[in-house]
């Protein structure tokens, strides 16, 4: 019997490689996503607490995992404080343009006036319907005076980035612009036959009202903020020039408002965060309303 001959290699079957990328297939590789088995190479693999996944379950792990919240459900962010700034640049820039630039063009155009139809030229500002509703709101960013708009930026200073750390930057923000228009509305109603007021300190006393609100529901010391509160009440009603409706309107509107954000269940928090927002606004222009009935045309 004749000895086996060697047989030829070009016969025999390759023997299989490692799979390639499924992603990149002409890469092989030899390593797999520990989540969904497919193959990836070195450029797609991302480390992970045991092995490397590929880039489609690490978004979908992202997409599920919860995002983080402060307690009252605003986002969390690294700078707490941005919207403090932002607001306290708008102020002192109008304070700038009104003061020195536009005066007194912007201070007459921006102010809250109001006259009623009673008096002579009247109605006229706010009196004069919805053409001129804007000055509720534009009232609370304008100061004529260096010391004005330096006691109210200090103050906003103060409490403002504690409580937007607090609620978020949004909530925060909307608290701030309820409580200035709730300011300019209860002035609108009780004195809207003749008026002419500025400032941001309807705006001011809301976010005092804000606080002690935060802090009555952290259980928080809420000794500081109330006394600012009674300090800043005996000036409002012992110096005259003042305007105390403004200032109570928005104590008024921000603590209410604030009362219904950091109160709300959680299980159903952003609904009746935002029905607290659009309530407040609701009283405002039923206040609005109840002023245009007394002195509009």
């Amino acid at each position: 019997m004749l000895p086996d001959e060697p047989r030829s290699s070009a016969g025999r079957s390759p023997e299989p490689g490692p799979p390639g990328c499924y992603r990149h297939p002409q890469t092989p590789t030899g390593i797999s996503c520990t989540r969904c088995g497919r193959p990836i190479c070195p450029q797609c693999m991302v480390a992970a607490s045991v092995g490397f996944q590929c880039p489609e379950c690490v978004d979908d792990g992202h997409a599920g995992t919860r995002r983080a919240t402060t307690r009252f459900g605003g986002a969390l962010n690294a700078d707490g404080g941005l919207v403090t700034r932002l607001l306290i640049g708008v102020n002192v820039a109008v304070w700038l343009l009104a003061a020195y630039v536009l005066a007194p063009r912007l201070g007459q155009t921006w102010s809250l006036l109001s006259a009623g139809r009673d008096v002579p030229g009247g109605p006229a500002g706010v009196a004069d319907g919805p053409d001129q509703w804007y000055r509720l709101l534009t009232a609370t960013f304008l100061h004529l005076q260096w010391w004005h708009v330096g006691l109210n930026m200090l103050v906003l200073f103060w409490l403002g980035p504690p409580l937007e750390e607090a609620l978020g930057r949004l909530r925060f923000l909307a608290v701030y612009l309820v409580s200035g228009l709730g300011g300019s509305t209860l002035a609108f109603v009780v004195a809207g036959d003749w008026m002419n007021s500025v400032g941001a300190s309807g705006a001011i006393f809301g976010l005092i009202g804000a606080t002690i609100m935060v802090q009555l529901r952290n259980r928080g010391p809420v000794g500081p903020t109330v006394a600012l509160l009674v300090f800043n009440l005996i000036i409002t009603f012992s110096r005259p020039g003042i305007d105390w409706r403004a200032h109570l309107g928005g104590l008024a509107l921000g603590a209410l408002t604030t009362a219904g954000l950091v109160y709300a269940p959680r299980k159903r928090r952003g609904l009746l965060q935002g029905l607290a927002v659009a309530g407040a606004l609701a009283v405002e222009a039923a206040m609005l309303l109840v002023g245009m009935s007394l002195y509009g045309a």
